[in-house]
């Protein structure tokens, strides 16, 4: 029950939307002939996004499967390809938004972001390297028997990757030397005094005292001057790194990770000479070019995005309300089947397609034994019976609901994998689930299935304003063929 009350009926959202929005669009039938592109995989355009065939049907298998902390109802309709459609269209308005309110310059979107970039960076400068060294890397025949005697119990494929693993990490540490070199390291060591005096500062006297002892990043912007911030620690060629970056370097470990001798001057030394690899990385990988790499800039905007599309969604999801004990009984009053706890044990047979489900059928109503005609047709053989739930069969639980122990249902469609495909299921026990009466220990459960459904109005009126602002064009003719139960 814990778990089951906190899930909040989101397919909601797809009607919501449907509703606010259509006081604003034309339906579907009525509107007016658009010009559209000339691929014919393009569904919709806003600004200079467009949304393909693909991924709208992608984006439709996810959102038909069920959520972990959402509430199905029976009542609820599917999403279809219209809704679906909607709401990604609705999405890229609020990015569009997000980005004409500054938020990419949010110091919670824009430090992660470049952190994504830079390790992506690197990783291709790395990658494209080892490459460029592969024959040097790969373990011989001899290097491989030289280590397989040694260990006769060995697996020799164990065996070929340690060896060209150690070869790889002496080729990069080679590599490193070499980068190191080439951009002129000149280490300001006096002002490492400076570090180990700010460093204590932070660490033992912050203007915010906390109970666990360690730096915040929080610290670095608000507990230091800007002189303080940009006093340089070391210079390279095209860059350097100032106590900012070394702090902020720091704060990526995980506290008890963190060096315990920052209190020297040695340690500064010794966290500075880590701190360098990253920017001298990056200044190789720039000298490349890699930053113009075309998957890298994809990438880094998608990432980007998402961050932007969860921080719009934070701030519409602040203007929730709380909730009065009164409404909250009346909530429940009125809501009583979602407290109800519904299940079915089933043993079931994973079919290719659904002539093979139609003959597993036939097999089972001919007298066949369930686990002989299992063993011959499933796709998973070695399942075993298990118990299932309306959420966790989302839109097909009233395919099963109805039936009784030992019936036999199918063919029916279900959840396989990342995949919906045909089954027949055995129904072993059922429950139906008796009504609860009222607790005030049920209060916080309540709550959150409150909080969740205002936040799945607010964020549906919010979606339908950014489409009125934002124009945008759907083509309908791609789409109307899209059936979410039928996508290879």
């Amino acid at each position: 029950m814990k778990l089951f009350v906190k899930r909040i009926a989101i397919p909601l959202l797809f009607s919501l939307i449907i509703l606010l929005v259509t006081s604003c669009h034309i339906q579907p039938s009525t509107q007016p002939a658009v010009k559209a592109p000339a691929d014919p995989n393009v569904v919709a355009k806003i600004s200079d996004y467009i949304i393909t065939r693909e991924a709208l049907e992608k984006r439709l298998l996810t959102e038909l499967y069920p959520k972990e902390y959402v509430q199905y109802r029976e009542e609820d309709k599917p999403p279809d390809a219209d809704s679906v459609l909607m709401e990604m269209i609705a999405e890229k308005a609020m990015i569009i938004e997000a980005r004409e309110q500054g938020y990419p310059e949010d110091d919670s979107i824009k430090s992660p972001v470049e952190r994504f970039r830079d390790r992506r960076l690197i990783n291709i400068l790395i990658q494209n390297y080892l490459q460029q060294m592969k024959e040097k890397i790969t373990a011989t025949e001899s290097e491989i028997e030289q280590k397989a005697q040694a260990d006769p119990n060995a697996n020799r494929t164990l065996i070929k990757r340690n060896i060209e693993n150690g070869k790889a990490r002496n080729i990069i540490n080679e590599y490193y030397k070499q980068i190191y070199e080439k951009f002129h390291i000149k280490k300001l060591s006096e002002n490492y005094p400076q570090a180990v005096q700010i460093h204590d500062r932070l660490l033992n006297h912050p203007k915010t005292p906390e109970k666990l002892k360690f730096i915040r990043s929080t610290q670095i912007k608000n507990e230091m001057t800007p002189e303080e911030r940009n006093i340089v620690l070391a210079t390279y060629d095209y860059g350097k790194v100032t106590m900012e970056d070394w702090l902020n370097a720091l704060c990526e470990f995980s506290p008890p990770s963190r060096p315990k001798n920052l209190n020297t001057t040695e340690g500064v030394e010794q966290l500075l000479d880590r701190v360098l690899a990253r920017p001298l990385y990056i200044a190789e990988a720039k000298l490349l070019k890699f930053d113009e790499d075309e998957t890298l800039l994809k990438q880094v905007k998608e990432y980007e995005e998402r961050l932007l599309l969860s921080k719009v969604n934070s701030e519409i999801y602040k203007q929730t309300k709380e909730s009065s004990d009164e409404q909250l009984v009346d909530y429940f009053n009125n809501n009583k089947e979602l407290f109800k706890t519904k299940s079915m044990k089933i043993d079931l047979i994973w079919c290719q397609d659904l002539k093979t489900a139609g003959q597993v059928k036939a097999e089972l109503d001919s007298g066949k034994d369930f686990e002989s005609v299992k063993q011959q047709f499933s796709l998973d053989k070695k399942l075993k019976p298990y118990d299932t739930y309306p959420n966790r069969e989302g839109l097909f639980w009233k395919d099963l609901r109805q039936a009784d122990p030992n019936d036999v249902v199918g063919p029916i469609k279900g959840f396989y994998r990342q995949e919906i495909k045909w089954r027949v299921v055995k129904i072993l026990g059922k429950t139906t689930g008796e009504p609860k009466e009222y607790s005030t220990n049920m209060n916080n459960s309540i709550k959150n299935l409150i909080m969740s459904e205002q936040r799945v109005a607010l964020l549906a009126e919010y979606r339908s304003k950014m489409l009125k602002k934002y124009p945008h064009e759907i083509y309908y003719e791609r789409i109307k063929d899209i059936d979410p139960l039928d996508i290879p």
